[in-house]
């Protein structure tokens, strides 16, 4: 049975009234039911991004036919792309000049080996990482570099401005070490073989967890918290091989959850009071479904990991404004 979760975001998500709120990965899956969950909360405006637009038309269609008077605006972004996310983020910041809530929503899971590329500035193809780590980590390191000024001045018109990084407990399946921060431009293929592609998606969500708490001791203005969904049979299960999405059934018996319930803690997250308190949200803190405060395991607690991965991401994309 899967475990009964506390919220309803009809009744638990406040108003949105003035919020502008971008989603990533918003064309399905959690994102798709956070975009259409919010749309019934009077936003000033909801960006989400994605990849395919014939995915993002049929959602924008559905939030208008639901939803007519919430602003919906897709914006095309592929995460693996920092050339792409540049282009996204040039596209916000000419849109809106405000931004109250960032849900960090998009990612993969376990993909087969292989690099990303880009281009560096000396126009030559460049590897950015193994797609795990550019897609969860790298690309939304890089949107929110690009939109933290306009973060920082909301913050300053209003005293709430968020950022929920979608982390997963898969974060604990990362090795002694944490970040291979000398692999990271490689396959990784070498460590673990038979399990490689399970550290590199273990070491892309322990990167969200410890840079999100990173980000908060950086920019205090902003509240940034982690969050992990749950776990639902979408498009990043169902994508997987059949031995990994066995491997996935097989370790979540009795907690799969429906998508839209996947979505709660985000939703919880971005909106629920700001506080100490039971079901609050404080800056820095790790959350499970659904508004649970968590503290890290392993590596997922280590301080010292988390600035080495702020400054080394900063290192990498110090190029690119």
């Amino acid at each position: 049975m899967a475990p009964k979760l506390v919220f309803d975001p009809v009744k638990d998500i406040p108003s949105l009234s003035g919020k502008v709120i971008l989603v990533t990965g918003g064309t399905a899956g959690l994102g798709r039911e956070t975009v259409l969950s919010f749309a019934a909360h009077t936003p000033a405006h909801i960006f989400f991004t994605g990849r395919s637009q014939s995915s993002a038309d049929s959602l924008v269609k559905e939030a208008k036919s639901k939803f007519p008077e919430a602003p919906v605006t897709f914006v095309q972004c592929d995460l693996a792309s920092l050339e792409s996310v540049q282009k996204a983020a040039k596209s916000i910041l000419e849109q809106t000049d405000r931004l109250d809530i960032g849900m960090l929503n998009a990612g993969v899971m376990a993909l087969p080996p292989g690099l990303t590329k880009d281009v560096s500035p000396f126009l030559r193809p460049m590897a950015i990482g193994t797609a795990d780590c550019s897609q969860n980590h790298i690309g939304h390191a890089l949107l929110v570099k690009l939109l933290t000024p306009l973060l920082e001045s909301t913050a300053k018109r209003t005293s709430d401005v968020r950022l929920v990084w979608n982390t997963s407990l898969g974060y604990k399946g990362h090795l002694k070490g944490g970040i291979f921060f000398d692999k990271l431009k490689t396959t990784q293929s070498n460590i673990t073989p038979a399990l490689a592609h399970w550290m590199r998606y273990g070491q892309s969500k322990l990167a969200n967890l410890v840079y999100s708490r990173a980000y908060a001791n950086k920019h205090p203005s902003i509240t940034s918290v982690s969050i992990h969904p749950g776990v639902s049979a979408t498009g990043l299960v169902t994508s997987l091989s059949f031995a990994n999405r066995m491997f996935v059934y097989a370790t979540n018996i009795n907690n799969m959850i429906s998508a839209e319930e996947c979505a709660w803690n985000q939703e919880w997250a971005a909106t629920a009071p700001l506080g100490t308190g039971k079901r609050e949200v404080q800056s820095g803190k790790y959350y499970e479904p659904v508004g649970i405060e968590m503290e890290p395991t392993g590596e997922g607690k280590n301080d010292e990991l988390a600035e080495k991965l702020w400054n080394w991401t900063q290192d990498e994309l110090a190029s690119y404004n």
